[in-house]
């Protein structure tokens, strides 16, 4: 086996894994509908466990385009001011596959009767797995993958805070902590697959717009070095803290419409359609992201 293809193949695990502006994480239009899988330290801050099921098809039309699948479940611990939670995801982009599985623990730190600082820390497991037998080599005699497939597991820790109260919240949050470096054989003596530090900023208000309007506005920063800043912009009109038409915008990516609605109160489905803006939409007819999301409680409606 040629050293030289070993290196293609630490490039050729970025380069599928990554996003636009290099950022390896997958995006997800509908951050505010489930700020626990970009902040652990969201995990447990209402008053009602929260089980959701995140399903994103990127850039539709195009081959081997990424596909992720997150579940995730978080709620408080009675009388204790503390959150737990976990997350199961799989992000599919061409023959690779990125699986993993955390869990999380916050504390609620009460300022006053309503506002909160929390802190969330999340540990787990990633899997990052290379298919051979989808890739097609310019020399079939160079036998890259001996075995077809090759996977390496890491450990992985993310860390985040956030000040809320009912109708604010505002946080932070760093993932991929450790920057682990990714060695899919044993006789590699170097790699240049490294997970990269991923920072977030988020923020978000809920007004009364009338008797039965609330707006809520909603801003997501991200940044991973060394390319630049990365903003999401974005608002939701509710209805009887039951309907929801939203829009929002990503920097230097695409524009999204959102809809969604409770059943019966513990029952949420939410569809967001991203309008791609770069030079993909000549190829992808958009990118689409279904949301169901349950909450194990007989109490009202806390939060949309």
């Amino acid at each position: 086996m040629k050293k030289t293809t070993l290196h293609i193949f630490s490039v050729l695990l970025l380069l599928f894994t990554s996003r636009l502006a290099a950022q390896q994480l997958p995006h997800y239009s509908q951050y505010v509908l489930n700020e626990y899988v970009i902040n652990p330290a969201a995990g447990g801050r209402n008053p009602y466990f929260t089980g959701i099921s995140s399903n994103r098809y990127q850039w539709g039309g195009i081959t081997d385009a990424p596909r992720t699948y997150i579940l995730s479940l978080n709620g408080p611990l009675k009388y204790r001011n503390m959150g737990i939670g976990g997350q199961l995801f799989t992000d599919n982009v061409g023959p690779t596959r990125r699986t993993g599985f955390y869990l999380s623990y916050s504390y609620h730190a009460p300022l006053t009767q309503k506002l909160k600082l929390s802190f969330g820390l999340q540990a787990g497991i990633l899997q990052f797995m290379i298919d051979g037998h989808k890739i097609q080599l310019h020399d079939p005699g160079d036998n890259v993958l001996i075995n077809g497939l090759q996977s390496v597991l890491t450990p992985d820790f993310s860390g985040g805070i956030l000040l809320h109260n009912d109708k604010f919240w505002i946080g932070a949050s760093a993932m991929q902590l450790q920057q682990n470096r990714l060695k899919f054989f044993d006789y590699m003596s170097a790699t240049t697959s490294v997970m990269n530090r991923h920072y977030f900023a988020m923020a978000g208000y809920r007004f009364q717009a009338g008797d039965d309007f609330v707006m809520e506005p909603s801003a997501l920063v991200k940044y991973v070095a060394p390319v630049p800043v990365q903003f999401d912009a974005g608002v939701r009109v509710i209805y009887k803290k039951k309907v929801w038409l939203g829009a929002a915008y990503r920097h230097l990516d695409a524009v999204t419409a959102n809809f969604g609605f409770f059943y019966r109160e513990n029952l949420m489905l939410s569809y967001a359609y991203d309008f791609t803006t770069t030079n993909l939409r000549n190829y992808s007819t958009g990118t689409h992201e279904l949301m169901i999301g349950i909450r194990f409680s007989r109490r009202g409606v806390g939060k949309e």
